[in-house]
């Protein structure tokens, strides 16, 4: 029967592409529209067959700037969702024609128990035969055509899995929702903002697609496009990386690559850059209103070259650059936002052989004026100083592949932090507001991976550091390191979730000591008082990338509210596959204990395995058998009715 409804989906989708058996496509060697009714065909037939206790009615589309639909579906489990949860979406039509999984006479099986939820919003790519590093990739097939849809290693959608993560819930660590978005295909799912707050819709970028999808959490566990930014939104600027939400719901997006078309592009300020074109250099800020419509397009270089440290660009440009924004945030009450750039993105993750050179990894973080939100202006680019350490390769020098940034908090501080992914260092500046702020060197991970393994070599470069973040009271800093892939003689590096304690170094304020400047504090750590000092290093293995704080929390009143006191986060082991970074595809939740350890939550487990954490990869999802997902960024998100 299943070999029966797959070839009558194909069938579909040919026709969906108007290719019949009859009537050959005219050039069999171009690619196949698998857009639109293709896919739902697919997805509507899967889900019927596997996942008839899931309610896939909720879908929206909205029209793109170029004319085109774009959707979202979510799949609810309706075995894990009390029935008032699905009356209050507007299902109440659809309940009693829902099998009944052994509960109540009304559809749903989980109880109303009264408790609000909290859940993790995971964005994630199908895993599928285009997942492929170095060699691999000559391999892949040219064209993606209908016997590529399907199952297991084939190409899918991509989507968003909405998990409960309320301690306490019957449902706790389960997916009760898979919100997939079509038409397009391969978008690699990256960042979200950072944080979630009450009201923000959540910005998601996908890198290979260059799309910034919108999405309302409103109603969780449902959730709703509101738009989709394209290609055509963003001349100037091509894979989008980060996000940082301002309090008028607005966003700031980093476009790590260069404009879509090689050759001079104009800002939305009148100035022209010329660029070597899609994934290249330069990148650029772009300002987004809170419905995602692009409002400001800022360039990330000034007009002159940088050429401080060397920055590489392939094909070269007449003015040298390292503008390719990666990490963002922002301090709206000091009217400054920073960014840091990582790489020129397509010769590194794109190209099917090693980076040509170690200096497309960028040593660079910038800090812009947003006094006016909606005419971002560039400030100062600042070249990361070096360190120390002699690095194996170039680009494993501390300065270099400038990943994340993060800010402080509070109104006594102005600092910000910046931690380099090959580099292996944290640096950080007292004062961003600076005309030219000073960046140094405050801790090497070498101190951290010999505590984390004394057994290796802990040398820190190459070490993979990832998402970094700034506890909400100031006090400690969190930082993902993935560890060092082993090769050769060189047994690799640890990976796990640093915390170090930063309170001495804030409190120094511009008047900072501390300074990684020989090897011997490369190993042992700063030996100035303020430097900061390892609260843990918890055991991350399967390669942590990036990470989100829990700053909601459940009150007497039965409401959620925000909260500075966070008392966990999530983390999730997965990069690009692409570079080889591919993780093990798991995303975990560990708990902050009161000594300010953490404590994996060793309740928060997959609901196939049973084991620690959610293992992405599956065969089977609300949205059908599609097999392993990559899972890389999440938030902790409540619905609207049920926060404070």
């Amino acid at each position: 029967m299943l070999a029966a409804v797959t070839a009558a989906v194909l069938v579909v989708m040919l026709g969906a592409t108007s290719v019949s058996a009859d009537e050959p496509a005219e050039d069999p060697g171009q690619p196949v529209d698998i857009a639109a009714s293709a896919i739902a065909a697919l997805n509507a037939a899967l889900q019927g067959f596997f996942n008839s206790g899931v309610v896939n009615d909720l879908t929206n589309t909205v029209l793109g700037g170029d004319g085109e639909s774009y959707w979202l579906t979510n799949n609810l489990r309706t075995d894990l969702v009390p029935t008032t949860v699905l009356q209050d979406l507007g299902l109440g039509d659809v309940i009693p024609k829902l099998p009944i999984l052994g509960g109540g006479d009304s559809g749903g099986t989980v109880p109303d128990d009264g408790l609000r939820r909290e859940y993790l919003v995971v964005w994630a790519g199908d895993n599928n035969v285009l997942d492929r590093s170095g060699k691999q990739l000559t391999s892949l097939p040219d064209v993606i055509t209908p016997d590529l849809l399907g199952k297991g290693d084939q190409i899918g959608p991509d989507f968003f899995a909405v998990v409960d993560a309320t301690k306490g819930s019957s449902t706790y660590g389960k997916v009760v929702n898979t919100a997939t978005v079509g038409p397009l295909v391969e978008n690699e799912p990256h960042h979200m903002q950072y944080i979630w707050h009450k009201g923000n819709n959540i910005f998601a970028g996908g890198l290979f697609t260059d799309v910034t999808y919108v999405i309302d959490t409103s109603e969780l566990p449902a959730l709703k496009l509101k738009h989709v930014n394209l290609p055509t939104d963003t001349l100037c600027g091509s894979v989008p990386d980060a996000y940082w939400v301002t309090k008028d719901g607005g966003a700031f997006g980093t476009y790590m690559g260069g404009p879509d078309v090689p050759g001079p592009c104009t800002y939305s300020d009148g100035t022209t850059r010329i660029g070597n074109g899609f994934a290249g250099s330069p990148g650029e800020l772009v300002r987004l209103d809170a419905n995602g419509e692009t409002v400001f397009e800022a360039p990330a270089t000034p007009e002159t070259a940088e050429n401080e440290q060397r920055c590489d660009n392939i094909p070269q440009l007449a003015a040298a650059t390292c503008a390719n924004p990666h990490g963002i945030q922002a301090r709206e009450d000091l009217d400054v936002l920073i960014t840091s750039d990582y790489n020129e993105p397509r010769n590194i993750i794109l190209n099917p052989v090693q980076a040509p050179s170690s200096y497309l990894r960028r040593p660079t973080v910038r800090t812009w004026d947003i006094s006016d939100l909606d005419h971002p202006k560039l400030k100062a680019v600042s070249f990361l100083p070096d360190g120390p350490r002699v690095g194996k390769v170039p680009h494993q020098e501390e300065p270099r592949a400038a990943m994340e940034t993060t800010v402080t908090n509070l109104p006594e501080h102005k600092g910000a932090f910046a931690s380099t992914m090959q580099g292996g260092a944290i640096y950080y500046s007292p004062d961003i507001t600076a005309d030219e702020p000073e960046w140094r060197e405050v801790f090497d991970l070498t101190t951290s991976n010999k505590a984390a393994d004394p057994s290796r070599n802990p040398y820190g470069g190459g070490s993979n550091a990832g998402w970094t973040q700034t506890s909400l009271d100031d006090k400690h800093l969190y930082v993902a390191v993935a560890g060092r892939t082993p090769s050769g003689t060189d047994a690799g590096s640890p990976s796990y979730i640093l915390k170090l304690d930063i309170q001495d170094l804030l409190a120094s304020g511009t008047d900072v000591s501390c300074n990684i400047d020989t090897i011997e504090e490369t190993v042992a750590g700063g030996a100035e008082s303020d430097c900061p000092a390892i609260v843990d290093t918890l055991p991350a293995p399967g390669g942590p990338h990036w990470g989100t704080l829990d700053n909601l929390e459940l009150v007497e009143d039965g409401y959620y509210h925000e909260t500075s006191d966070v008392r966990r986060i999530a983390y999730s082991n997965y990069f690009v596959a692409r570079t080889g970074l591919n993780g093990d595809h798991r995303v975990c939740l560990a708990d902050i204990n009161d000594d300010a350890t953490l404590a994996l939550d060793e309740e928060f487990v997959d609901e196939t395995s049973g084991e620690s954490c959610i293992d992405f990869d599956r065969e089977s999802w609300p949205h059908g058998d599609w097999g392993p997902a990559k899972p890389h960024s999440m938030l902790f998100v409540t619905a609207d009715a049920d926060i404070k």
